[in-house]
């Protein structure tokens, strides 16, 4: 069964420089039914105005991952790890043990819009640790390529929990096919476009999950954007 999360049901904060839709319940939005999908605990779609940011805040004990679909991020963190990341970015930090970090758009005119997910790890007391990794277009292009996994298999970040994080892009048009394991347990969302998942319509900002084992039929109605999350 596909039990579908539509994008108006999500929380939503405007901060005026930060516009921000949550999935699950994350900071003032507070939803009981929605409190995560197994470690997936925080699913945010934000988009953050020029010259706007996070200034340097702590973490503990969170496997964090960044997607930049639009615009520039500027990342700084306490590890000494600085970088400004676009289109085709993908950052992954271990917060473990204890990290400061601080994000901020450092376009004056533009937007920035990103997907900030919040993964629990599989061991608490960690040291922290920091990776980031370009994804040319070619690469996600009308497949769902590994981006996230806990045995960084295919060049993708590793993580510290039984997690596969897979992104595509795919043309209106184009099929993709996941096959998930008994036990295992999947989140889709949509970023941008539309998709049929087993059937089921989704539009931007929809996300669907399934605890069925078996496959997963993925297409693209119109060109699409995709997260995947294969969890344990």
């Amino acid at each position: 069964m596909i039990t579908i999360r539509r994008a108006h049901e999500r929380g939503h904060a405007n901060h005026g420089w930060l516009d921000s839709h949550h999935t699950f319940s994350f900071a003032d939005y507070h939803d009981p039914a929605h409190m995560g999908f197994r470690s997936l605990r925080v699913l945010n779609d934000d988009v953050i105005q020029g010259g706007g940011g996070f200034p340097f805040h702590p973490h503990e004990n969170m496997e964090i991952f960044s997607y930049v679909t639009e615009g520039a991020l500027e990342h700084r963190d306490s590890m000494g790890n600085g970088s400004v990341l676009r289109r085709g970015d993908v950052q992954l930090m271990s917060a473990g043990t204890g990290v400061l970090h601080s994000e901020f758009n450092p376009q004056a005119d533009a937007p920035t819009h990103l997907f900030q997910i919040w993964i629990r790890p599989s061991e608490r007391g960690q040291t922290p640790n920091y990776q980031e990794r370009r994804f040319e277009d070619a690469d996600l292009a009308d497949r769902l390529r590994v981006v996230v996994s806990a045995d960084g298999r295919d060049g993708s970040l590793v993580i510290r929990q039984d997690a596969t994080i897979y992104a595509g892009r795919l043309a209106a048009g184009v099929g993709e096919t996941h096959e998930l394991a008994p036990g295992r347990h999947a989140w889709l969302q949509v970023l941008s476009g539309a998709v049929a998942l087993n059937g089921a319509r989704l539009s931007t900002g929809d996300g669907a999950s399934t605890n069925d084992p078996g496959p997963l039929s993925l297409s693209a109605t119109e060109d699409a954007e995709v997260l995947l999350f294969d969890l344990a």
